[in-house]
């Protein structure tokens, strides 16, 4: 059974750093993307981050360009993402996910096959 399970969200003021951690079970997927994604309540799940299977291609919604990294660690069937400087308006619930096809990374939800449950990040102004 394939298992997505994100950790490290929380309450932190503007300005502050988080990092968000996923971790995969039930199968490897170091050969797919892994992205992040977002949605607040009545909102459309926004893409975030990706990275390719190999790490070295990554992208970025603009808002959070300069301010957010996406790692992975393939031995580990891990992803990362590493938010500083962070704003009220990056509050949301942020889910990880494994792409669908090994090609990537895609910036759109239909292009990823399995998501976590995901996990609460809260910034005050």
């Amino acid at each position: 059974q394939v298992q997505l399970v994100e950790s490290g969200g929380g309450l932190v003021q503007a300005g502050g750093s988080l990092r968000l951690s996923c971790a995969a079970s039930g199968r490897t997927f170091s050969n797919y993307p892994m992205g992040w994604f977002r949605q607040d309540p009545g909102k459309e799940r926004e893409f975030v981050a990706a990275i390719s299977w190999s790490g070295p291609s990554a992208v970025y919604v603009d808002s959070v360009k300069g301010r957010f990294t996406i790692s992975r660690d393939n031995a580990k069937n891990t992803v990362t993402l590493q938010m500083n400087s962070l704003k009220p308006e990056d509050t949301a619930v942020y889910y990880c996910a494994v792409g669908r096809f090994r090609a990537g990374p895609s910036t759109t939800s239909r292009g990823y096959e399995y998501w976590g449950q995901g996990t609460q990040v809260t910034v005050s102004s």
